[in-house]
């Protein structure tokens, strides 16, 4: 069975919609070395229709130049990449395919695959917002900066019901980033304020 994983640039009050102009003055080399971490395991990229426009717009170019992220581009050419669009895609770039059913079902398929590891959805946010709902989602990997954005799309759109998330890691990079990842769980028992007044701090 394979992990459903979802990693995303994230600001401080939960803009997943990345601004080159807050995103950009916080990648460094553990940043890119966590990055890459997401990669190395993944056996599919899923992809958004926008989202693989922009990946298929830029990282064969740099396969092509060989310059420093040139074995970087080469292991994206090289994974499979499972693409979402309402319409029928012509692809220039290898190992790309397109959703050819319904995205929840499709999705499942991957996970219920004993031959994967991992199926890594970078960015995607409309998709991840679809996955999350539909319970598909295993791991939330957010590399969180210390800004916040203040407009752009949220990761957590409006809904009836909290999603509950379990802390598996987090770590402070230089920058002040925070990665932290997060599996869902289920929601713990109800507690009201009358058994919490013991945790309250003396005189408050």
């Amino acid at each position: 069975m394979a992990t459903v994983i979802s990693t995303l640039f994230i600001s401080a009050d939960g803009v997943a919609e990345i601004d080159p102009a807050w995103h950009f003055p916080y990648f460094d080399d553990t940043m890119g070395r966590a990055v890459g971490e997401d990669y190395d395991t993944a056996d599919v990229l899923l992809l958004g229709r926008v989202t693989y426009d922009s990946f298929a717009g830029a990282w064969p170019e740099r396969e092509a130049a060989g310059g420093e992220d040139a074995p970087f581009a080469r292991q994206l050419g090289d994974l499979r990449k499972v693409v979402v669009s309402r319409q029928p895609l012509t692809f220039s770039w290898r190992n790309s395919e397109v959703i050819a059913s319904d995205l929840i079902a499709a999705v499942a398929a991957l996970r219920a695959d004993d031959g994967l590891r991992a199926v890594l959805i970078p960015g995607s946010l409309s998709v991840v917002q679809q996955l999350l709902a539909a319970g598909l989602v295993d791991e939330l990997r957010l590399l969180v900066h210390p800004v916040a954005a203040r407009k752009g799309r949220r990761l957590f759109d409006e809904g009836e019901s909290p999603y509950h998330l379990k802390l598996i890691s987090a770590r402070a990079f230089p920058t002040g980033v925070i990665r932290v990842i997060y599996a869902p769980t289920s929601a713990p028992a109800p507690v009201g304020y009358d058994e919490v007044t013991s945790n309250v701090p003396d005189g408050q």
